[in-house]
């Protein structure tokens, strides 16, 4: 079963990282935000990806190409030329790079990866948050409910401070709880392939048209994940993303 990952879009409000980069190539930890979403993929036994590349996508590509030959350890015999591995890097996956268009929209990058998800139910996400969702729960609830598309809902995480009025007074002060919030669209998708039918072409978005009209058809479930879940959009994201990391508390992936 195949994930595909939006990763082409240009991460406007986080230019102070991404002039050089597309968003998903930010790093945490010193490695790529992308490299975190695979990883969890990965870790549930999912690990063939469509990566739906777009601004600067040379980047990731260069990433990837890099990975496979400069991974794990190398002597290199200067004479003749020769490098031996010795080591290679312990992820197993099969990435698939797919240049989508520098402009097209979210809708559209999908429908141009066709090829790659036409054969049975597929799971898509953006480059740019992380959760501890379970993709195997995720999977057997979309299965379970014979719909053309779920999507995960998650809590917004809690971004400022409460104000409980008296009057003109301020009577208390808290921090929202995250579980305080609505549900927002989260990512984590599962579809089916006739999900295609409701993209029209590269201005599509996947947001506003087709899963606008997908829950207008009756076709679109909510997988409700109350745990985890982190976009990074803003310096002040990467900046709990990677404090996170470094503390070792990074609930999208295991203890190191």
């Amino acid at each position: 079963m195949r994930t595909v990952i939006l990763a082409g879009g240009l991460g406007t409000r986080l230019m102070e990282e991404t002039e050089t980069r597309p968003k998903p190539m930010v790093e945490i930890g010193g490695r790529p935000l992308l490299w975190h979403i695979l990883s969890h993929y990965g870790r549930h036994g999912f690990t063939e990806f469509v990566l739906a590349l777009g601004y600067k996508g040379e980047v990731v590509k260069r990433f990837f190409t890099e990975y496979a030959d400069l991974g794990g350890s190398l002597s290199v015999d200067l004479a003749p030329g020769r490098v031996t591995r010795h080591a290679q890097p312990p992820e197993n996956w099969t990435v698939h790079l797919i240049d989508t268009g520098q402009d097209t929209n979210t809708g559209g990058r999908v429908k141009r990866v066709a090829e790659w998800v036409s054969d049975g139910p597929f799971f898509l996400t953006y480059g740019d948050g992380v959760s501890d969702v379970d993709l195997a729960e995720l999977l057997r609830f979309h299965r379970s409910t014979g719909r053309i598309a779920t999507v995960t809902a998650v809590r917004p995480p809690a971004r400022f401070g409460g104000l409980v009025f008296d009057g003109d007074l301020v009577a208390e002060f808290t921090e929202k709880p995250q579980t305080g919030e609505g549900w927002i669209n989260g990512g984590f998708f599962v579809f089916e392939p006739s999900m295609l039918e409701y993209v029209d072409g590269d201005d599509t978005s996947l947001e506003h048209d087709v899963l606008t009209r997908l829950a207008a058809d009756g076709q679109l479930a909510a997988y409700r994940h109350d745990r985890f879940w982190q976009c990074m959009d803003t310096l002040r994201d990467l900046r709990l993303l990677e404090s996170l990391w470094e503390e070792g508390k990074a609930p999208w992936l295991p203890p190191r």
